[in-house]
């Protein structure tokens, strides 16, 4: 089969031929009709994440259809339209069993650990593959399997609901999937912060309130809230913006770090923090349980991940690194997913 491989950190992609996996007897095989690219796939491509090992198949934002099934699977049929929770886990370490897969022992993710969405099929646990709802499309569920799930965990993490304001500093997949899930929570108000004008367009079409990152952004924040705001998310991975969301909490607020970055930003203890009794949490993934929670949401139209789709790219690799590229220089574009290159008619 054809997949894209990161071969050496901060070069483009490249194309290798792979052998067609085979499931084992826990395991469905899944046609990819769809994977989201993440900026995550832009850190490990650079290397501003460390990879465990090269050549990696990246991409951890995958959906399609079941084109094998292992001998002890019966939970799924081949043709079955799946989602893949990209956290493999064991399900028996304390971790897991305390309910933060997230640090299971021996956890592998898809797209990091091993082989990843960026290709024409992929091996997966069973339990992993999450049948899609008839009215989700495929598209829709691969981004939920990242930029949404993730987004829940946080505002989850930041204990969002009813009364709180919620700051989403970055308006890409991941913000702009945390505006809907803050509205579904009934929280009172959300911002959304970026400097790409086509963003900020957007996220104000979903509810939001636009505020230009460009300018003096927890002035803006702190005036638009009345005082700052109980939530803030940073979704860039940016550790100067990771400061101005603690800058910009009211008391008692929550700053959650979900992007990734390897930078340090300062901290005050008596200022950021004992004055005011805010709180700085992180953000690990999502749960497998939270993937099922999205996938009701969508099904019942509460939130519509589909119009988050701004790109879609055809399986050819020249395409591919250009969207990597697109991403990493903060472009017009919410997500774009890999789909499958159309047969001549």
């Amino acid at each position: 089969m054809r997949a894209f491989q990161i071969v050496a950190s901060g070069a483009p992609l490249s194309q290798a031929d792979l052998p067609d996996p085979e499931p084992d007897r826990h395991e469905v095989v899944v046609t990819i009709e769809a994977a989201g690219i993440c900026r995550s796939d832009v850190h490990y491509k650079s290397g501003t994440r460390p990879v465990p090992s090269l050549p990696l198949v990246p991409g951890h934002e995958v959906a399609g259809v079941v084109r094998a099934i292992g001998d002890d699977v019966d939970t799924h049929r081949i043709g079955d339209r799946v989602c893949l929770h990209y956290l493999v886990t064991c399900g028996a370490c304390n971790a897991c069993r305390r309910g933060a897969e997230q640090f299971c022992d021996s956890g592998q993710m898809i797209g990091l650990d091993r082989q990843g969405g960026y290709a024409e099929s992929i091996t997966i646990p069973a339990r992993n593959a999450h049948h899609i709802p008839d009215g989700v499309s495929t598209e829709a569920a691969a981004v939920m399997m990242c930029s949404t799930a993730t987004s829940l965990h946080a505002l989850r993490r930041g204990r969002a609901g009813p009364g709180a304001t919620v700051a989403v500093f970055g308006s890409g997949g991941l913000g702009m999937s945390a505006i809907q899930l803050a509205q579904a929570m009934n929280v009172d108000a959300v911002l959304a912060i970026d400097t790409n004008p086509t963003k900020l367009a957007t996220a104000a079409a979903l509810g939001a309130t636009p505020i230009d990152g460009s300018g003096d952004v927890v002035s803006a924040v702190r005036a638009a809230s009345s005082g700052g705001v109980d939530v803030g998310l940073e979704l860039v991975g940016s550790a100067p913006l990771m400061a101005k969301v603690v800058a910009s909490l009211a008391p008692g607020g929550r700053a959650v770090a979900v992007g990734i970055t390897d930078s340090e930003f300062g901290l005050d203890p008596y200022r950021d923090l004992i004055r005011s009794e805010s709180e700085i949490l992180g953000a690990a993934d999502h749960l497998a349980t939270e993937i099922d929670e999205l996938l009701t949401l969508a099904e019942q139209g509460i939130i519509d991940v589909g119009r988050l789709v701004t790109r879609r790219v055809p399986f050819e690799l020249a395409e591919v690194n250009a969207a990597l590229d697109r991403l990493e220089g903060f472009g017009d574009d919410v997500r774009s997913v890999i789909v499958p290159v159309e047969a001549p008619g």
